[in-house]
């Protein structure tokens, strides 16, 4: 029987990495976090949970990793600025205990945050965003 080079295998992704397994996982795993009211002793749970599992993939990396872009395209720049003011924004509207007088985005995103559906779509797009960090 003839052994088969190392070289020549190719690792295919794993059944739970495809986009048909995780892309449900991630929508349920959104439905059930979008059932905790905010910053509830269960929602933080949930939050860590959920995030220590993400960083466990990634850190033990028993998730395939993409491969990083050579170069960044040249608009990231426009879309890096604006993340970085709203993070200026918000950390010294923070420190600065402001309160009503000039609130944090996250204190004007609070009302919209009260109806499930509209926090389920934040987990997912938190999840998503994890999982992509993960993947790389």
């Amino acid at each position: 029987m003839m052994e088969q080079p190392h070289d020549l295998t190719v690792d295919a992704p794993r059944t739970w990495e495809r986009p048909v397994v995780c892309v449900p996982v991630l929508v349920a795993l959104s439905l059930v976090g979008g059932r905790f009211s905010s910053f509830s002793t269960e929602a933080n749970v949930y939050v860590f949970g959920a995030g220590g599992v993400l960083i466990w993939l990634g850190l033990t990396k028993r998730v395939q990793a993409r491969p990083a872009p050579d170069r960044l395209p040249p608009g990231v720049v426009w879309w890096a600025l604006p993340v970085a003011v709203f993070g200026i924004f918000e950390g010294v509207t923070f420190i600065a205990a402001a309160g009503d007088d000039f609130p944090t985005f996250s204190l004007l995103a609070d009302p919209l945050l009260e109806d499930r559906l509209v926090r389920s779509a934040a987990w997912l797009v938190w999840l998503s965003a994890f999982w992509g960090l993960v993947r790389r």
